[in-house]
Formats: C-alpha cells, sequence, structure tokens
C-alpha cells in the first residue's frame, strides 16, 4: 500500500480528522518522496529505524517496504490508531511526545536509524535530543524546513552558522540531501523543506579530558548571543584574555568564524 494524496484525504475524512496546525502536521502525500527518503537514508532490510512524527504512515510504509524495523513515535493518539491500520501491524507505535519519550530506550541496537518527517516547530531540539540522549542512534535522516536544515548543516562562513550547528559538529558530521518542494504534503506549508542527513562520529569532536562538555557550549552560548560582537568583548569574564593566543584564535574574530575544534580549544582552561 501507498498513501497518495487521494488517500491521505480519504483517510483523514473517514476518522473525522483535521491537521493541527499547532502539532505541525503536514501529511507527506507523495509515495515517489517517501521511497526516496528511504533510499538516501540507506535503510535495508534488517535495519533498525526509529520514525518521529510517523501520521499517517506515508514514510512508515516506505520504511517497511524497504525491509526495516520500525518503531515510530505518535503524539496524536488519533493518527496512532490510524497509523496501526494503515500499516497492518508492521511497526510498533508509541504513543508519546519526542521531546519527553526515554531516546535511548527506543534507541536499544547499536546502529539505529533515526529517520523522520520532523514537525517543524520542534525539529532543532529533538534532533539534538537524539545526538545528545542516544548513543545507540547512529544516523538521522530528517525532513525539516529549509532553514533549519542549513543551521543543522552549517560550517564556518556560513550565513546560517550558529550554536546548533557547533552542537551538531561536535557530535556527528551533517549535510544537506536535497530539497523537498511544498507540493507533497497536505496541508501544504507555506515554507520550504530540505533533508539533512546527520551521522554521529565515532568520538565526540572535541576531547571531554581537555574541556568538559558543559563548559564548551556555555562559551558556544555567549558567543553566539551577540554573534555580531568580536569574541574579546562577547566572552569578556568568561574567558581569559591569554586564552586566545593558547588557542591559536584572534580576539577580534567573531563566532560564526570559528569551528568546532577551535571552540574547544578557547573553552579549554589552563
Amino acid at each position: 500500500m501507498t498513501l497518495s494524496r487521494p488517500r491521505v484525504s480519504a483517510l483523514l475524512r473517514e476518522h473525522g480528522i483535521a491537521p493541527s496546525r499547532a502539532l505541525g502536521q503536514n501529511f507527506l502525500v507523495d509515495p515517489n518522496t517517501a521511497r526516496r527518503i528511504a533510499r538516501l537514508a540507506g535503510v535495508g532490510p534488517g535495519d533498525r529505524v526509529v520514525e518521529v512524527g510517523p501520521g499517517l504512515g506515508s514514510l512508515t510504509l516506505a520504511l517497511l517496504d524497504a525491509g526495516a524495523n520500525v518503531r515510530a513515535v505518535e503524539l496524536d493518539r488519533r493518527l496512532a490508531a490510524v497509523l496501526a491500520d494503515v500499516t497492518e501491524g508492521r511497526c510498533e507505535i508509541i504513543v508519546g511526545d519526542a521531546l519527553e519519550v526515554d531516546l535511548a530506550a527506543l534507541c536499544d541496537a547499536p546502529g539505529t536509524k533515526v529517520v523522520a518527517n520532523l514537525p517543524y516547530n520542534v525539529a532543532v531540539p529533538i534532533v539534538v535530543r537524539f545526538l545528545e540522549e542516544a548513543p545507540n542512534a547512529a544516523s538521522q535522516f530528517v525532513m525539516v524546513q529549509a532553514e533549519v536544515a542549513q543551521r543543522l548543516a552549517a560550517a564556518p562562513g556560513d550565513a546560517a552558522y550558529g550554536a546548533v550547528s557547533v552542537k551538531v559538529a561536535y557530535h556527528a558530521a551533517a549535510s544537506l540531501a536535497g530539497k523537498v518542494p511544498r507540493t507533497v504534503f497536505l496541508p501544504e506549508p507555506n515554507v520550504d523543506s530540505m533533508l539533512a542527513s546527520i551521522v554521529r562520529r565515532d568520538h565526540v569532536a572535541v576531547d571531554p579530558a581537555d574541556v568538559a562538555e558543559a563548559r564548551l557550549f556555555e562559551v558556544v552560548r555567549s558567543a553566539f548571543a551577540h554573534r555580531r560582537k568580536m569574541l574579546r568583548r562577547s566572552l569578556d569574564g568568561i574567558v581569559a584574555p591569554e586564552a586566545y593566543e593558547r588557542a591559536g584564535v584572534a580576539p577580534t574574530q567573531r563566532p560564526e568564524e570559528l569551528d568546532v575544534a577551535a571552540f574547544g580549544r578557547l573553552a579549554a582552561r589552563p
């Protein structure tokens, strides 16, 4: 079975469901896009996949057809009931909030892949939660608002580069994997979507023995809170003046010029 636009419309009518804007419900209605996502995510037979926000199951079906074992986390109980029928019991459905459920327990097998069409308003915190709390989540392949995808994958010097970009780079290598037109959703969102690939590193980019994660991101957050200012001003009182020379960073630089390794050197205490 595939979920085309007419089929999705029919399911919504049959179950008396109106898409919730508050929950970011824009349903994927193009089977080719669903299959494209499963293919680009590298999903194959026997893979353990966690899907967040499956909705009515358009992407879920493509993941199942690729041979994956799927756990789907759905906040809306109405949709979860429809999803169980659509997938004919072939996937495990967890009714809950991806911002609150135990992600480490969900990703209980090494090499678990996260593949999802994430609600735009919670995409960043969900991605970060998987990075921070689910070490078995080896990769994330997510469809998100284009602006968000660019932030997740941005490199130093990019206009979208910010604290979230550094957080992702600390844990993983991220890249953009293609655009998704608005027309493949019901209802159509008023923003463009993109695919982002996030592959976890074997080890975090900055050795915690050199600088604790909490200290590193105290410096990162403080720097980007005043991104137009030179580092010597935005980090006054947080980074000692002598730290710049030791880190090989000019105090006149701005935060968007530094990669995660440079932030690590700057945050390290003598």
